[in-house]
């Protein structure tokens, strides 16, 4: 499972999680930084990503589309990059259900 970290979220994510989510990227790694949501959400619908986010505009995406893209929104406010690594490894195996679950098209985790 790909990951798309938006443009809230450290471009340094991808790297330190490769390992559990090889192929993952962020929007300013892919010039997307100055695009606007739907932008962001047809991109990742196009290339199987699941979208990471702070933003609840991209869970009512979802809650209005349906997926894909799958969507993970992080309820934990503006932290540290340390800690939204940490939160998002010790939520692996959710995020990994959700890819696989029919039902679920957005997992919020904080």
């Amino acid at each position: 499972m790909k990951l798309l970290f938006d443009q809230n979220l450290s471009h340094r994510l991808p790297n330190v999680l490769e390992n559990l989510f090889p192929g993952s990227s962020q929007v300013r790694l892919l010039h997307l930084d100055q695009a606007d949501d739907t932008t962001i959400w047809s991109y990742a619908a196009e290339n199987g990503y699941c979208i990471v986010t702070l933003d609840g505009d991209f869970a009512d995406l979802s809650a209005l589309r349906g997926s894909p893209p799958k969507v993970v929104w992080l309820r934990c406010g503006n932290r540290s990059t340390t800690y939204v690594h940490v939160l998002l490894r010790m939520h692996a195996n959710d995020i990994l259900a959700m890819d696989r679950a029919d039902d679920i098209d957005c997992l919020a985790i904080g």
